[in-house]
């Protein structure tokens, strides 16, 4: 069985308790007073079955610890991924967007899923209808969708 990874040597867990009051984010409060019961207990198994966590979490959370300070545990914002399209697959995208030609482009009014079949054949880019549909948000575009209307409705 392999070693346990050691924790800082600048902390303990009395400091750790009275960083864990200062804390705002529950979730980092709960992950530093299981950090402070292993410098305190020692045992990562008395740990796990104290927070109610797996082995593994309580090892990531001590690489957390390690490299970042109390801040290693909290939540981080997820990284997005790269942007798919570049300025002028965009710029593309939004002029196609404006009007469809049945004789040039093959429909009668865009939907979000003949622009990512648009997109694929001009740029081999594959994306799905949602990404698409951000992806005109972000310029104001929203999408039209006709409301089938009661059949007994008279005008």
């Amino acid at each position: 069985m392999g070693r346990a990874i050691g924790l800082r040597e600048d902390f303990d867990g009395p400091l750790l308790q009275r960083v864990t009051r200062r804390s705002k984010s529950s979730p980092q409060a709960r992950r530093l007073l299981t950090v402070a019961l292993i410098y305190d207990v020692g045992s990562r198994s008395e740990s796990v079955r104290i927070g109610g966590v797996t082995l593994q979490i309580i090892r990531d959370w001590v690489i957390g610890f390690n490299t970042c300070d109390p801040d290693g545990l909290l939540d981080g914002k997820a990284v997005a991924n790269a942007l798919i399209l570049d300025d002028m697959q965009r710029r593309a995208l939004l002029e196609s967007g404006e009007g469809a030609l049945p004789a040039i482009h093959g429909v009668v009014r865009w939907r979000l899923i003949d622009l990512a079949h648009w997109l694929h054949g001009e740029f081999a880019v594959s994306l799905d209808k949602t990404t698409v549909n951000r992806a005109l948000k972000k310029f104001s575009y929203v999408k039209l969708t006709a409301r089938p209307g009661h059949q007994r409705r008279t005008r």
